[in-house]
């Protein structure tokens, strides 16, 4: 059901990953899994996620990089890490990059799932969020969900996968600098030169789009990222 709480899981142990998966789909949970951090911050951009759970040591992309890249798209989302060192500096790094809570392998199931509940508990998370999917953009209405664009004299403008989750992300941080780096990563999984040039052309047609109505503009801020202004 799309009202469930929807759990991000990202862990590169196969074996445990599905053992966790089930445990938490048995508790009622929507899970999503990813098996390294790259495909992990790919899937938190593509879901609403209500928590995420994170392993610490994976390849591309570790537990503590992703929680930063996460942080930078979501401040409030929860954050469980799952580790198999139980060093005191670990930890530390761990509440630093934004975690709620910490969890050393191996653990039990029952200790697991109480530690879900706890911190779902303290953000007071309850089932019936529902995600803002139409944004009203001066005259221009923007429908995420349906990658649709609607102008102010019925016409519509279908927008690629891509186009529509750059374009979120510029509304979720309307009036703000979104960074280069946090869009790169969200929608490519990655931050280097040639999907960098990819994003200006992505943000060249988005600009195209939305011309319709002068006062909605996408400004360059030089060396940083990008700012979606909607005024006079």
């Amino acid at each position: 059901m799309s009202d469930k709480i929807k759990l991000l899981l990202v862990e590169d142990d196969y074996n445990l990953g599905f053992v966790v998966q089930d445990q938490l789909k048995e508790e009622g949970y929507d899970v999503v899994f990813a098996s390294d951090g790259v495909e992990g911050l790919k899937k938190f951009n593509d879901n609403e996620i209500h928590m995420c759970i994170l392993d610490v040591m994976m390849p591309k992309k570790d537990g503590f990089t992703l929680a930063k890249d996460i942080r930078k798209l979501n401040t409030d989302v929860p954050i469980l890490f799952l580790t198999a060192k139980n060093q005191t500096e670990d930890k530390i790094e761990g509440f630093k990059v934004g975690a709620d809570d910490y969890l050393t392998k191996p653990f039990s199931t029952e200790e697991f799932l109480l530690r879900v509940k706890a911190i779902l508990k303290r953000v007071n998370l309850v089932e019936s969020e529902v995600m803002q999917t139409t944004f009203q953009l001066g005259k221009i209405e923007f429908d995420s969900e349906n990658y649709n664009l609607v102008y102010e004299n019925g016409e519509e403008k279908k927008l690629t996968k891509k186009e529509a989750k750059i374009l979120l992300l510029l509304v979720q941080n309307i009036d703000k600098v979104l960074p280069r780096d946090v869009v790169l990563n969200a929608v490519w999984g990655q931050d280097d030169y040639f999907v960098g040039r990819s994003l200006d052309v992505f943000i060249t047609k988005l600009r195209k789009y939305l011309k319709d109505d002068e006062s909605v503009k996408i400004n360059n801020i030089h060396g940083v990222g990008f700012k979606l202004t909607v005024g006079e």
